[in-house]
């Protein structure tokens, strides 16, 4: 087991990647509070804090509703865009793939135009300072197919402003994984990178589906795979990585769900496990705010559960190695993560 102090001294200052993460997942309660005042509603940071407590997915998908809810401007975003960046700057991460909830926007009959020019400028102010930022449009999957083809179609139109990828999360047991085979395919005719929420709350066969019927690069959690040895070995084989997040499976109580007990503890993760299966695995957050964690939290979670310290360097090796962004474009950031880690004697 790798030594937590002196490790998580060294991931702090080392350059780091994060590739699963919710912009809108990353309003803190005191920034929930702002919105609400901009609104003309009184929120006390305290009283938001309260609506981050729950114990499973439906509860947190409650919670991302309120809190969402409170955005309704091009101001509101750049506002959450700021925070996050900064956030991520203090960690020392320099390249982050960011999840934009359009299809919450388009429920909310917004500009998604307008919203995300004002996150691209952020993005682009950041650059200068050593954080790329790029962007992930996610559809709901409760909201159905096509509400996703619209969210695709916009993802579609971004990618030269920095839109990477299309995805789906929300509620992975609301539409069967087959009904958005057409939104993928328009997807890949884009050029679009393609990944999902799957194997978080629902069961090994909807990162199969997921696999088989939409062709996805990457799959959002995918916990459920400690479930099934034929796919952990499938995933291996394929090397298709799992963006896993220890505290957001335990705090929305998908661990406890996949393991059938009424609570979870972080011992009974399957993180080390898909590491020594030879998995792919990319450490991140998903909802920081929400689940009161960050990025070196969640290395930390990795050397608890027994990770050694060449292992976690790898890890977070592989968030870079794994981005989306083109080879030409990702080798100078992992010669960056990997100058950082040799200065940190972890290479």
């Amino acid at each position: 087991m790798a030594d937590s102090q002196d490790l998580a001294a060294k991931i702090a200052k080392l350059p780091k990647a994060e590739l699963h993460l919710h912009l809108e997942g990353s309003i803190t309660p005191s920034t929930v509070s702002l919105l609400g005042e901009r609104r003309g509603v009184a929120i006390s940071p305290e009283s938001a804090a309260a609506r981050y407590q729950y114990t499973d997915f439906a509860g947190f998908l409650d919670a991302f509703k309120w809190a969402t809810g409170y955005l309704k401007s091009p101001e509101d975003y750049s506002l959450i865009a700021h925070r996050l960046a900064d956030d991520l700057v203090r960690q020392n991460v320099i390249y982050a793939e960011v999840t934009v909830s359009v299809g919450v926007m388009l429920r909310y009959n917004q500009n998604v135009e307008v919203n995300f020019n004002a996150l691209a400028e952020v993005a682009d102010r950041y650059r200068e300072n050593g954080l790329r930022m790029m962007w992930i449009f996610d559809a709901t999957r409760q909201f159905g197919a096509d509400a996703a083809m619209k969210v695709a179609v916009l993802a579609a139109k971004f990618q030269k402003r920095g839109v990477l990828a299309f995805g789906i999360g929300g509620d992975e047991l609301s539409v069967p994984t087959g009904s958005f085979r057409a939104v993928y395919e328009f997807a890949r005719s884009q050029g679009l990178h393609l990944l999902i929420h799957a194997g978080e709350i629902g069961g090994p066969e909807v990162v199969r589906e997921s696999l088989d019927l939409l062709g996805v690069e990457r799959i959002g959690h995918g916990i459920a795979a400690m479930r099934d040895p034929v796919l952990a070995e499938r995933l291996a084989t394929l090397r298709i990585p799992l963006e896993i997040c220890p505290t957001s499976n335990l705090r929305t109580g998908a661990l406890a769900r996949q393991i059938g007990k009424p609570k979870a503890e972080l011992s009974d993760h399957p993180l080390r496990d898909f590491v020594e299966r030879g998995i792919i695995v990319v450490l991140s957050t998903d909802d920081p705010a929400m689940f009161g964690t960050d990025l070196v939290t969640e290395y930390s979670n990795a050397a608890a559960l027994g990770l050694s310290q060449s292992q976690i360097t790898r890890l977070a090796e592989a968030s870079f190695s794994n981005s989306f962004l083109p080879p030409e474009e990702k080798r100078p950031l992992l010669e960056q993560f990997r100058a950082g880690a040799r200065k940190l004697d972890l290479l």
